[in-house]
Parts: structure tokens; sequence; C-alpha cells
């Protein structure tokens, strides 16, 4: 680059800068000579032009100092903005409706004219009781606009965008606006995962130069192990809307209940090399509970995004790729309560500005489009306003027809002796608003018998019915067979509970009383000092959390190998299963043992027991060594680049929320550095473990055969084998692929093989050893297992190792192809075997997924307090 200047102008115009940069580097000021880049644009920019805006609502800039694109935003400065336009407009509220992990609040914004501000409590009341009885309305009636945004952390673009359009809502002076604002109402979610947004926003900003970097190998562009996409606990929060593991979740659903939308946003992401995606997707691949109407208002109101985008030359597709089938997403929890949801997938900047096929990719642009489709989706719901309302008042009636004609009257589902489980799943029952009433008469069902006050009845007549027929669905045949998610989420199977379908013939015979109260296990009202033992039996779901809390306390725990009956300090005897905790006066206790019992035991709702002696009448004495003792136990988590992200933080989650279990999460990399010795257990999830040092492979072997426990899961298990840790053989790949017939295939089938090679997400069923301490507190010899992969594990079915078996014909729920159940029939689902003076675990499946499935999680907490019986 040459300049328009003489030598000696350009030397002295050196000489100035350089004075320049001493002068401002003494006082401490840094200079550029280059400008900067910013990549923002004035909020205003955004929105439709020659709009006008009331100049006593702040702009973003004012508030946060920067433009919006000019910076990820962080959740502190979302909240502060929002707080401010709360403050500063009559038009807005807002309310905390929550906390997340990492105690940021969750917001929820309503949007309307003031006049209605006034009287939102009974416009919300009007709505809901016309949503109720199914009333027709007139047009004078609101829509209830939900305008939900960036569920995954590091899809950014649409919490940036929630600054915009809050801005434009609270502010524009338009004909538009106050027509909305006057006849409607609006929520606005800024942030559905505000952890993982803060998380991204952090790796985006601090990896932002003066020149944005648009190079896609660039650091900014990769961001590290755990991404911002996923929670606090690393669980994706899409997923969530129905399972309702986190804050979050219940937050938002308990916020959808009282509004019931008529319409409901969801903002996303995609690949940088993408364009945009709006819904509708692929019809043939929504779930069948969901009407039709619900895919043509759909329709109708993408036909304002093509307009919008048309306008500008923006890119789009419709009707490809995602599916609405799982209710669990954002775009379809709505769809099955009479709400149109929808999804909208920009391409990614993953960044400020990013190359791609399209060109460059401008931050500023992503947030551009889901701006425009928010402000398309006021625009195309209005001007189906009639629709929308006949549609919503239609959904109810025809829900309401479809449950009264439905063959399946209700489901039984009998309490277990855990009432752990039981609770938990009440409690998500409760979340849904799905009624239920308490058997109060014994009664048996197709073989089945319900105990009166130890069992539910969940009739399928009520407005939640379209819930319960997909929360208990065993469909395992579709019209669709590629799933972008799971094909079943069973809630009994899923809480290893016992249940069964009522015909309408039978449900005469299902006996249900208003005051019929469940009789589950609880505290004891009172411990006796003098006992020789307390007890607490293994079959609860809490167990584990006292276990631990009671270790920590320095009590001494002794675990039994066999089968007791023991005498009660009532006189009384009492039989206990293998598992059985117990704690022997006779040993070194805190003082206080027994107020740290009674404690526990109504924190945890768990009943312990005083024993009168230490001779049983039947089987194992307390002091026999079949009674073994249970030491405190220091876990390290397998964590780090590699290994699942989802997988690692559901163990986490499960041990460090339900258990109380501090492990600790050492990255992948680090395990060279790191003293084994010093752990009891080391868990390895899902992972590409190919290429992991030899050093560090050494070290392990060298662990387990000194006494150390090691535990893995699904893809761990590859290791495992290659490293021969386990006895056992992973079915490669091409063995799989021979058995699916091409011969008869073209080109174009190419995307239905890939998709019946996969299992997406089904139920299977196990046939597991009940006298193996890896099952402990497990009665029956059959359990639900929740399979999201198609690999497939033998062995040489020892019954001293292969411990847990898919049966022959496994498939319960969900969709398989029929190759692969063949295949997976009689394999291994578990492994249990010594190595050296240490043990090696291997889990075929996810005992964890999604924090959802109960009936299998506790088996975590078997591998680690019950492995000192596993001979």
């Amino acid at each position: 680059m040459t300049y328009p200047f003489t030598k000696a102008a350009r030397r002295a115009r050196h000489l100035f800068l350089t004075s320049l940069i001493l002068l401002f580097s003494a006082s401490g000021t840094a200079v550029s000579l280059v400008p900067a880049d910013t990549g923002g644009k004035p909020v205003a920019d955004y929105l439709p032009a020659g709009t006008q805006f009331n100049s006593a609502i702040p702009t973003p800039e004012e508030v946060l100092g920067a433009q919006v694109g000019e910076w990820h935003v962080r959740h502190d400065q979302l909240v502060t903005y929002m707080r401010a336009l709360a403050e500063a407009s009559e038009r807005v509220t807002l309310e905390e409706t929550g906390r997340t992990h990492e105690n940021r609040p969750l917001l929820l914004l309503t949007i309307t004219a003031p006049d209605n501000q006034s009287n939102i409590k009974q416009i919300q009341q009007q709505h809901m009781q016309a949503w109720q009885s199914g009333e027709s309305r007139d047009d004078s009636a609101p829509l209830i606009f939900y305008m939900g945004y960036s569920i995954h952390g590091n899809e950014p673009s649409g919490s940036n965008a929630a600054l915009v359009i809050a801005y434009y809502l609270a502010a524009a002076e338009s004909e538009q606006v106050t027509s909305l604002l006057n006849n409607n109402v609006v929520l606005l979610d800024p942030s559905f995962n505000p952890d993982g947004l803060s998380r991204f926003a952090q790796w985006a900003n601090m990896h932002k130069g003066k020149q944005l970097v648009s190079d896609p190998n660039t650091r900014e562009h990769s961001e590290g192990w755990p991404s911002g996409r996923t929670n606090h606990y690393w669980f994706d929060l899409n997923r969530d809307w129905l399972l309702l593991t986190h804050p979050e979740s219940r937050a938002r659903i308990s916020q959808f209940h009282q509004w019931r939308p008529h319409v409901l946003t969801d903002f996303h992401e995609m690949g940088t090399n993408s364009t945009y995606f709006f819904q509708p997707g692929v019809r043939s691949r929504k779930n069948p509970i969901t009407p039709d109407g619900n895919v043509t208002l759909t329709e109708a109101i993408a036909e304002y995004h093509a307009k919008a985008f048309d306008a500008q030359g923006e890119l789009y597709f419709s009707e490809e790729s995602f599916d609405d089938f799982y209710v669990g997403k954002g775009s379809t929890y709505p769809d099955v309560h009479g709400s149109i949801g929808i999804l909208f997938e920009q391409a990614s900047s993953r960044g400020h500005r990013q190359d791609s096929i399209n060109g460059e990719l401008a931050f500023a642009q992503t947030i551009q489009n889901h701006v425009t489709t928010s402000l398309s989706t006021f625009e195309g719901a209005l001007a189906n306003k009639p629709a929308l309302l006949d549609y919503q008042s239609n959904f109810v009636k025809k829900t309401r027809q479809a449950a009264k004609n439905d063959k399946t009257a209700g489901y039984l589902l009998a309490a277990p002796a855990d009432s752990g489980r039981f609770t938990a799943m009440l409690d998500l029952l409760k979340r849904h608003q799905i009624n239920y009433n308490v058997v109060s008469r014994n009664v048996s069902v197709n073989g089945t018998d319900f105990t009166a006050n130890q069992a539910i009845y969940i009739p399928v007549e009520q407005a939640q019915y379209r819930l319960i027929d997909s929360l208990f669905s065993t469909q395992q045949n579709f019209e669709n067979n590629t799933f972008y998610d799971v094909s079943n989420w069973n809630l009994p199977l899923a809480f290893n509970i016992d249940y069964e379908k009522v015909d309408r013939g039978d449900s005469r015979k299902v006996k249900t009383a208003a005051n019929a109260q469940l009789t589950l296990a609880k505290a004891p009202d009172a411990l006796p000092e003098d006992a020789y033992a307390y007890a607490i039996e293994w079959h609860f779901y809490q167990a584990p959390a006292m276990l631990q809390a009671l270790l920590e306390e320095g009590a001494s725990v002794r675990t039994a190998g066999k089968a007791f009956t023991a005498r009660l300090a009532d006189g009384t005897g009492k039989d206990f299963a293998p598992g059985t905790l117990l704690l022997p006066t006779g040993l070194s206790q805190p003082d206080n043992l027994v107020a740290l019992l009674s404690d526990y035991a109504d924190t945890l709702s768990l009943p312990v027991h005083a024993l009168a002696s230490g001779l049983t009448s039947r089987g194992a004495d307390l002091g026999s060594r079949n009674m073994a003792p249970v030491t405190t136990p220091k876990v390290l988590l397998v964590g780090g680049v590699g290994t699942s992200q989802y997988e690692v933080g559901e163990i986490w989650h499960y041990l460090d929320t339900r258990v109380g279990l501090p492990a600790s999460l050492v990255e992948l990399s680090r395990l060279e550095e790191v003293k084994l010795a010093e752990y009891t257990h080391i868990i390895f999830a899902s992972g590409r473990y190919a290429g992991i040092d030899e050093d560090i492979l050494s070290n392990i072997s060298h662990w387990v055969d000194n006494g150390g426990v090691l535990i893995g899961q699904r893809s761990a298990l590859r290791l495992f084998t290659e490293q021969a840790w386990l006895d056992a053989e992973i079915v490669a790949d091409d063995v799989i692929d021979e058995a699916f017939a091409t011969d008869q295939l073209q080109y174009g089938d190419k995307d239905d093989l890939y998709a019946k090679k996969l299992i997406a997400g089904s139920v299977y069923q196990s046939r597991i050893d009940t006298t193996h301490p890896l099952f402990f507190g497990y009665d029956d010899s059959l359990l639900p297992v929740f399979k999201t992969s198609n690999m497939i594990v033998k062995s040489d079915n020892s019954p001293f190792t292969t411990v847990a078996r898919y049966t022959e014909s496994p498939l319960m729920a969900g969709y398989s192809a029929p190759e692969l159940v063949k295949m997976i029939g009689g394999t291994t689902a578990v492994l249990a075997q010594r190595v050296g003076d240490g043990l090696v675990i291997g889990f075929t499946d996810n005992p964890h997924f999604r924090g959802y499935w109960y009936g299998t999680s506790k088996l975590m907490s078997n591998a680690i307090y019950q492995s000192a019986l596993i001979d």
C-alpha cells in the first residue's frame, strides 16, 4: 500500500503518530491505529424502515453501551436491559419465574397495551376459562403469543434478537404495534437457557479481535468442551420439555400451563453452511396425536416468513429435515396442547463472522433473520387470527371426543416398594397437569393385582388425553421411521413401574375415592436410642443418598450380601433383602447417630428400622463375613474433549443431585497427571477413545489390578474390550451392515437405509440377575432399559459375569428395524468381571438417559456402593 504523501510528509506523519502512542501509553490509554470492525448495527436498523420510537424507552445501545450484534450479549446484560424496559414502559411487566442451576434468573416479559396490563389477570382468566371449556371466541378475543429464544446457549442469535423485539414492542409508535398490543398479549422469554448462553457469550467475546476473523478454523468458531449448547449439567434443554429434569424446564412449563398460548416460537441455529429453516417440517414425521390442522396453520403462517425473506432476498427452506415426533421438544410440546409450536433454524455464525458456502455470514445478519421471522410470526398469526382461535377451541372439543371414543379407559399403576421412584413420577404428572386418582379397592386387571391405597388410576377422559396417550405409547411401527430424536418415552417403563391398560369393559372394576390416600413408605416417628443396629433397605431410590450422607458423617456401614430375617426393637420380625444397609452400634459411630438417621430419614422420606439383636432367625447374622464394609467412595469421572458432554453431564447430575456424591471431574487429557491410587472408582461415559496415550492406559490397568473399580457405558466398552479389561466382543459395524439387504435398493434409498440401521431411542427388555450385587434392590427379573445405539456386545454369557442380557424378543416400545432386534436379542446388556484385585463393570446402554430413566439410574449407585460384594 502507498500513501499520497511525499517521503518527508510520511516521516513527519510517522513521528506524529509515534508521539501520540508514547503520550497515550504513558497515560495508560491503549491506542489502535486500525479502525475496529464492530460487526453490530443500531437497533432501529433491524426493524421496519420508517418506524418511529418513543424516545423515553431506552435502546439496547443506551443501556449496554454497544450495538446489537457488536458483542454476544451475556445473560446478565440481557436481564439488565429487560428490567430497564419494564421500568420505562407501561407496555411491559417482568416476572422472575425461577432460577437456573447457576442461580441466574429466568425471566418472562408480558407485553401488551397499558390498559390490558392493568387488567391482565382477568384477560388470563378469561382465556383459560375458554380454553378449558372449549368455547368458541370471537375475533375480539386476544391471541396469546409465547416468544421463546435460544434454548441452546451456543445458538445465540435468538436471545440477541430478543433484545430487538422487546425494544420494538416497548417503544415502537406504529399502527401495527399499537394494534398488536391493544388486542393481544405477547409473552417474551428472552433466554430459555441462561447458563449455556453465558458460557458461549464468554467464549465468543473472549476470542473477538478488533478485526473480525471469518476463517472457520479460528478458535472463536470452535468452542471448547463442554459447549454452550447445554445447561449447567450439560443437558440439552430442548429435550427436557417433557422430562422436566431441570429448573429451567419446570419454570417454563408452569408458565405455559398458566397461559396455554396460541402460538409458541422456538428459535435455534444450525450449521454455518445452511440457510434458514422454518416449519412446517416433514408432515409424515409429526406425532400422530398432533392434529393435521396444526400443520395447516403452521403452513399458513409460514407464507408470511417466506414473503418477508423474499422481500429481503434471503435464502430459506421448509418441509425438510426436522420432525415433530418427540413431544418433549419446544416445537412439539405445544402441539399436543392445542398451541402452534414453530421451530426456526438460522445458519450459525458461531461467533461474530464466519465464511460459508453462501458467502460471509455476520452475527448481525443471523440476528436480523430471527427478528424478521419474529415479526412475520406476528403478522401471519394476526392474519389467521380467526382460524387460530377456532383451532384452539376445536382442539379441546376434539380431544374430549377422542378420549370418549378411545377403547382404553385409563391406566393402573402400582406403587413399588421403592416410594422414591413413584413419588418422582407423581410429581411429573402434577407438573404436566395430568389428573390421577388413588385406587380405593383391590382390583386385578389382565392378571396384575393392584392393592387399595397402593396404586393410582389415570383416566384418559381429561384435558391431557393426548399427552397421556403419548406417555403410555408402546408403538413400534411408524409411517416414517426416520427420527430426529427418540421414538419412545413411555413413562412407567422409564420409572420401572408395573402398569396395565384398562379397557372400557374393565373400567367398572376400578374403584377410586376422593378421600383415598396413598400408603407409601415413610420415615419412622421415632427411633430408639438403644438399638443393636439400624437397617435401611436398599430398594429405595434415595438409599444411596442416605448412605453417602452417613459415610460423610463418619458412620460405619455394612451392606448385606445375603437376605436375612431380623428381630426389630418392637419384638416383631422382618425380612431384609440383599443390599440392606446396616449400622451396628457396636462399631464406631457418630455420637449423634440416631439424630442423623432421623433427620435424613425425614428429609428423604425413607424408613429406618431399629434391630434388637445381631442374631437372625434366617440368613446371615449381623456379624457375618457376608456383611461387607462400605467405605466412602472417591469417584473420578472422566470428561473433556473426546467424551460425550451429555452422558458425562447425566452421570454428574445423578451423583451430584440425587446421591450427593462429590465426583471429581477430570479431563481425559489430564489423566496421566493424576494419581489414580487416590480414587476408588473411575467412570467412563461414551466417547471417542482411540489414540489415548499408552501411559494412561497402562496406569489404568495397573490401578484396576490393584483393586480399582472401573465403570463404563456404551462406546466406552469398545475401549474396555480393546484393552482386555472386559472379556467381550463388540459386533463390528460391517457385520451389522451385512444384516440389511441392499440388492433391491436405489441411490434414493440411501437415507432410509441409514435410518434403519440406527436406534434413535427405543425401550428394550433385559433379563437381570437379582442375586447379583449390581441388581440389589430390584425385585423383578425383567427390567426395561433405554437403548439409543445399535452397539451389540457379546460375551460368553457366564452367569457370574454376564449379569443382564436382552430377552430374545427385546423390543418393548419405539422403532427398531427387525434386523437389529433379532441381532440384539439374547446379547449382553451388563457385564461385571474381576480383573486382578479390581473390578470392571460395563453397561451396554446409558442408565441415566436425560435424567429421566429412574428405573435404571440407580445401577450406578449399585456399581459404586455394592461393588465390594462382587466376587
